[in-house]
């Protein structure tokens, strides 16, 4: 069970850590691409980060889940609804506004994923918040 809650605290840290560098520093950085070859940047942002973010955010849903069916304790269960929203975020916000953007520039597109890319980072803290304190 310790080693579970080990795995969960790096991969969510680590998660939590890169969001709020995507939030701060990355995502709002996008609209100083050059609008001409903006599209070819977003789908080469979009490979690379796929490598370093897809493996962390299935090991935190592997490792939540088995903590889930171990230990269905409230704070287990909670740490488990935020992820079925960052996952949700995800793929019903954020994805459909990196498709978008990998056409070209869209200020609206980008406006829109700076703005909700917010909900993932709140959810990711508060994750943090909850593996750090069931691990201690």
């Amino acid at each position: 069970m310790t080693a579970l809650l080990a795995g969960q605290v790096v991969a969510t840290l680590a998660l939590t850590g890169l969001a709020w560098f995507v939030q701060v520093v990355h995502y709002p950085l996008f609209a100083c691409v050059e609008p001409g070859s903006f599209a070819k940047y977003e789908r080469e942002h979009t490979r690379r980060t796929t490598w370093i973010v897809a493996p962390l955010m299935i090991v935190e849903a592997v490792v939540a889940s088995a903590l889930l069916l171990l230990d269905a304790g409230p704070a287990t269960a909670l740490g488990a609804l935020l992820l079925v929203g960052i996952w949700a975020s995800t793929f019903f916000v954020q994805v459909p506004c990196h498709r978008v953007l990998e056409r070209g520039w869209s200020a609206s597109a980008h406006t829109r994923l700076v703005r909700s890319n917010w909900l993932r980072t709140a959810l990711w803290t508060a994750r943090s918040s909850i593996a750090v304190a069931l691990l201690v």
